[in-house]
């Protein structure tokens, strides 16, 4: 059996996996976010662990099959930690927008898209540095290590300072096209190799579970692998490792992933270009930060008993096609606008809007913001034969269709979807222990169901999309200067 470890924004998720792939157990323990001021996205790593901790528990009987250990995580949070490797504050998160200004001043001390392939960005963790220095300079002057969330946890389960290419990718401090720490970059930040974690690939060995771990989660001394990223983990997870195969991913945030041969850069349009998960393969990537979150927002916002009600609510509204439009900038924005001081907003209310109204304006928002996402994508050149969607949000075939009409691109959906990174956690770990290769263990999972874009839906959907582009554009000017 093997055990991967999903680190995300609203929960630890935890799956055992057996030698033929295939998802023997699986746990998850509930994470919330602080916001201590606007444009703030805060969590504790202690909270990381606690809450890993309680799903190892509930897991329990199948530890003592685990053979080897993957790490997944969301990507970019800033882990500031002293000389005893104790985190000095909560981590600033990959939707913290705080750091704006930071971005603008460490793109005109270097030459950021020539030395990482992207444009430096408030959700990169070096910005997040920037600001800590500038504003928690005791924080910064005691700062010896920084590391990513996955890698605390691994820290935790270990004692070694680790990350992989993937996640690092993510700081703004890799060379993304050499696979090592750029000095240009640390420099920039007020930092230099010895605060940084040592580099592996994802299915490299990082280290064993420490003794004192290991009894207590009742395994054996097993090997942790370097991991992932957690896009790029959820890419192993749904097969997409070679070109062609890209995912889209309904979690918190969205995400289309592309993986690349190459490393071939082009970071306007908001556009990622960082390391895969595995040796000599790139990938593209295109990120909205509120997706699947965004949906949450409106469910708790209308009251709406769960989700999944107020989707079926949605369903069960008249056809007619409703006015409001909706921009789900509840956390800024990354492709294509790159702006932190973006904001949410509905447009087109009048007395009879309903809360289903509101609801599908949602969902249809996300879907143009992925289309926003797809064009930034082919511009980029990035090879999209079919996309496999993956994330919480796939529980939905409602809203799949409606990203497929909006795309006019059909989306396939399978198997074990929604614990994507985890799972492909747990197949890194199977790759280092088992010494098989990437088309043995990275397949995709079979089909559980296809959605073809109604091609009839294409004109009034464009129609809207244009009244959605040009009301970002109108409103820009009106989101106002970041708080200092």
């Amino acid at each position: 059996m093997y055990l991967g470890i999903d680190i995300g924004t609203s929960a630890v998720k935890t799956v055992i996996m057996s030698e033929h792939g295939e998802i023997v157990a699986e746990s998850s323990a509930s994470l919330s976010v602080s916001r201590p001021h606007p444009l703030m996205s805060e969590q504790h790593p202690d909270a990381w662990w606690d809450a890993v901790n309680e799903t190892i528990g509930s897991l329990k009987k199948y530890a003592p099959t685990v053979r080897g250990i993957g790490l997944s995580g969301q990507m970019h949070g800033a882990v500031l930690l002293d000389q005893a490797h104790k985190p000095l504050r909560p981590a600033i998160l990959w939707n913290d927008g705080r750091s704006g200004e930071e971005c603008r001043e460490l793109e005109t001390t270097v030459d950021v898209p020539e030395a990482t392939g992207n444009h430096a960005m408030p959700g990169f963790t070096a910005p997040k540095l920037l600001w800590v220095r500038k504003h928690e300079n005791d924080i910064f002057r005691n700062t010896k290590t920084i590391l990513l969330p996955k890698d605390y946890v691994r820290l935790r389960m270990t004692g070694e300072l680790a990350t992989d290419m993937s996640d690092a990718s993510g700081t703004l401090w890799l060379n993304v096209a050499e696979r090592s720490w750029h000095p240009d970059m640390l420099n920039a930040s007020g930092i230099s190799t010895e605060h940084m974690p040592k580099l592996y690939e994802g299915s490299d060995v990082t280290g064993v579970l420490s003794p004192q771990i290991a009894a207590t989660w009742g395994m054996n001394q097993v090997p942790i692998v370097g991991g992932a990223g957690d896009q790029a983990a959820g890419a192993v997870g749904a097969g997409a490792v070679s070109p062609g195969i890209c995912t889209l991913s309904l979690g918190t945030s969205g995400v289309m992933f592309a993986p690349d041969s190459g490393y071939h850069p082009n970071p306007e349009g908001g556009i990622h270009t960082f390391c895969h998960a595995l040796p000599d393969v790139w990938h593209e990537m295109a990120v909205i930060l509120s997706a699947a979150g965004s949906l949450t927002w409106v469910t708790q916002l209308t009251k709406s008993e769960s989700e999944a009600s107020l989707i079926s609510e949605i369903e069960a509204r008249p056809r007619s096609l409703t006015r409001v439009i909706f921009l789900p900038y509840l956390s800024g924005e990354r492709t294509p606008h790159n702006n932190p001081l973006a904001k949410g907003v509905f447009s087109g209310l009048t007395p009879d809007t309903t809360r289903a109204d509101l609801g599908y304006a949602v969902l249809e928002g996300v879907a143009f913001a992925f289309k926003d996402c797809y064009t930034e994508l082919m511009k980029a050149g990035a090879n999209i034969e079919h996309i496999n969607v993956i994330g919480g949000g796939s529980h939905s075939r409602f809203w799949g269709q409606l990203i497929a009409d909006v795309l006019q691109r059909p989306l396939t959906y399978r198997q074990d979807a929604a614990v994507g990174p985890a799972l492909g956690a747990a197949r890194l770990a199977q790759l280092a222990v088992e010494k098989s290769t990437v088309t043995d263990v990275c397949s995709e999972a079979p089909v559980d169901f296809t959605v073809s874009p109604k091609s009839g839906e294409a004109t009034e959907l464009d129609s809207k999309y244009l009244e959605f582009k040009a009301l970002y554009d109108d409103l820009k000017p009106h989101f106002g200067r970041q708080a200092g």
